[in-house]
């Protein structure tokens, strides 16, 4: 009888800590060591990055944990070079563990002569031999359309939705789930339905691409905590302005915003660091930089119990969608979380 195929972990260099803590919570489940297979993935003086595998994967179920994030060409060609090793060292399935999915936003032609960068990025992943995706809140859930490879599309709002019960418990009938834009409102509304709070909408209209000319509360938030939610989070200018707008006009008693991607570039933290919000709560599906890091009013929500939950529920071939359930969660975060 054949010896069952234990799952096997690979990182590139995008996020080691978030990989190290999967491998971490996977050795817990398992009841057993779960390390990354030793690899160097470094550069060339050229730039030109180069992959070697030190470890027999023949056979093997491999798992590559890595967000295309800032620098986010060099991090996903790391990928693509990782599991093309991989499929020319006979690796039996790869995996792309992706907790952050660069390219995103670009998931249609907004204008004439425009590229859909992100269709492209999933023709090259499945060319590279990955067989199977597993990301979490895409920008666009249609990208899930682009591959002709399952995509298991996993969402930050029960791990929020957790952090948010915990920490406003006994005060949750003055809670207000706030959407930054009419496009976030299905996104927000699934986090309210979760936490049974109310639901605002933040109408911004602009004047030309990265200026806004005018921000409108739609919804009664006077009194209220507002809670910002939104999947990307990248100069912190709409969301600062958000924030600043509940507060003076709207009348909010505080502001905290929820965001699944710290993007977080540029001015990004100054900002937030001069905004009127309370604290932002972002996932560590992208490293954290030392100024995030050193940021008092940024706090990180690990996803890796979630992450490592879901690996293992690819590799024995049960449901994934089993974990868009808090109630699911509870166990997994071990306490973390009482509501």
């Amino acid at each position: 009888m054949p010896a069952q195929i234990e799952p096997k972990l690979i990182s590139g260099n995008a996020n080691l800590p978030i990989a190290k803590a999967i491998a971490r919570r996977m050795s817990m489940h398992r009841g057993m060591q779960v390390g990354l297979v030793d690899a160097r993935v470094e550069r060339f003086n050229d730039g030109e990055i180069f992959v070697e595998v030190f470890e027999n994967v023949r056979g093997e179920d491999m798992f590559i944990i890595q967000p295309t994030s800032n620098p986010a060409n060099d991090n996903l060609m790391e990928l693509l070079i990782i599991s093309d090793a991989l499929r020319r060292s006979s690796a039996a399935r790869i995996t792309a563990i992706i907790p952050y999915f660069g390219y995103a936003r670009q998931d249609r032609r907004t204008k004439a002569r425009t590229p859909i960068t992100a269709k492209l990025v999933a023709n090259m992943m499945v060319e590279a031999g990955i067989e199977r995706i597993l990301t979490m809140d895409l920008h666009a859930a249609q990208i899930q359309g682009f591959f002709d490879i399952p995509v298991d599309n996993l969402y930050a709002s029960p791990v929020f939705a957790l952090d948010v019960m915990h920490n406003f418990k006994g005060n949750m009938d003055k809670v207000t789930v706030v959407s930054p834009d009419v496009g976030g409102v299905a996104r927000a509304r699934d986090l309210a339905q979760r936490i049974g709070a109310g639901l605002a909408i933040v109408d911004k209209r602009r004047s030309k691409p990265g200026e806004i000319a005018e921000m409108t509360v739609i919804g009664d938030v006077e009194g209220q905590t507002c809670l910002i939610v939104d999947d990307i989070c990248d100069t912190a200018g709409t969301l600062c302005k958000a924030a600043d707008l509940l507060v003076e006009k709207g009348k909010a008693k505080e502001v905290h915003s929820y965001i699944t991607h710290g993007v977080l570039s540029g001015p990004a933290v100054e900002r937030i660091t001069n905004s009127s919000m309370k604290q932002l709560v972002i996932t560590d599906s992208i490293a954290a930089t030392p100024a995030v890091s050193a940021c008092p009013k940024i706090r990180v929500v690990p996803t890796a119990p979630v992450f490592a939950q879901a690996i293992l529920n690819v590799w024995n071939g049960t449901s994934v969608s089993s974990l868009f359930d808090q109630e699911t969660l509870m166990p997994i975060y071990e306490g973390m979380y009482t509501v």
